[in-house]
């Protein structure tokens, strides 16, 4: 088995664990939003913050399982035109794209870093329950580490690629 290989599986299983984050995330948003409508409706009392909590755990999810659709490519993606180009030039492609997708991935940690900072030190929080903010941020920037590391996986994958053609 191969660096690039055990790396691959690695990114695999820590994608993994994040999407089980996520899921956990989907969950409370589930739960959360039965109970509240069932205590206002039937109970008349609604879960104070309910709303502030359903949108973190929105972020929480959606956040934490982009590492595994983009392993799965579930994401959406425009090939019409590239896949009618030969394979080297698919793969030179390939890799300008996930060049392109590390870069922007690596500058949203960045700035992901900076504004979990900023909510930190200006005690931002949400709007009725008054949740702190800054984990979140910093939660998204550590969920976007194993789509750079896809983002790696894939480049070599394309870079080999247009090496042995």
């Amino acid at each position: 088995m191969s660096i690039l290989e055990k790396f691959e599986n690695f990114n695999r299983r820590l994608s993994t664990f994040f999407e089980c984050v996520g899921l956990a995330g989907l969950l409370v948003m589930a739960f959360l939003t039965c109970s509240d409508v069932v205590g206002a409706k039937l109970f008349q009392r609604p879960i104070f913050g309910a709303i502030d909590i359903v949108m973190l755990a929105q972020i929480v999810a959606i956040s934490f399982a982009v590492a595994s659709v983009l392993i799965l490519g579930r994401h959406v993606q425009v090939e019409f035109f590239v896949s009618m180009l030969p394979k080297r030039v698919q793969a030179a492609i390939d890799i300008i794209v996930h060049i392109f997708g590390l870069a922007l991935f690596v500058l949203i940690i960045w700035r992901l870093g900076i504004l979990g900072y900023s909510f930190q030190t200006g005690g931002e929080g949400s709007a009725t329950a008054r949740i702190p903010l800054y984990p979140f941020a910093y939660g998204i920037a550590l969920a976007c580490i194993p789509v750079c590391l896809v983002f790696v996986v894939k480049f070599f994958n394309a870079l080999a690629k247009v090496v042995r053609r």
